[in-house]
């Protein structure tokens, strides 16, 4: 019986406004500079994602390359996508950003990483690295950079 959870996300609240982090996430090319698990290596620019059902491609540091299938999309608000390997359907997991503005200005930010679909052995033992800790780290250096774009 599978006990590990398939599910797992971490939030915290930003000083900066969602548009601003927003526009650091649906750009490929700026994730590797708050990519908290070191995993990103590049993305060609002129990616900027605008829709469910567009495709984006990451380099990793492994050199591997994954085409990210865009399943969710709120314009400053909500982005998810599924990676999958060049030419492959996805694996069946899947990374979710949202952010809530507060009232004050700050977004809360919540970072969500979804395996429950992820059938490939060879891919579940990576899943289970990746930890709240880990999300949060992303988190918080999208936080320092949004933050710094933000006071200008």
């Amino acid at each position: 019986m599978e006990d590990t959870t398939r599910i797992v996300s971490a939030e915290r609240l930003v000083a900066a406004p969602a548009e601003v982090l927003f526009e650091l996430i649906a750009d490929p090319a700026r994730q590797p500079e708050w990519d908290g698990n070191d995993n990103l290596a590049e993305a060609a620019p002129g990616q900027r994602v605008h829709a469910v059902g567009e495709v984006f491609s990451m380099r990793t540091t492994s050199d591997k390359v994954r085409e990210n299938h865009v399943v969710e999309f709120e314009e400053g608000r909500r982005i998810a996508w599924c990676p999958a390997s060049p030419g492959a359907a996805p694996a069946g997991h899947l990374w979710r950003w949202e952010l809530l503005p507060q009232r004050d200005g700050q977004t809360l930010v919540r970072h969500t990483y979804d395996w429950t679909h992820l059938a490939d052995p060879a891919r579940i033992e990576r899943a289970r690295a990746n930890t709240s800790a880990g999300l949060r780290a992303s988190i918080d250096r999208l936080a320092e950079l949004a933050e710094t774009i933000a006071d200008g």
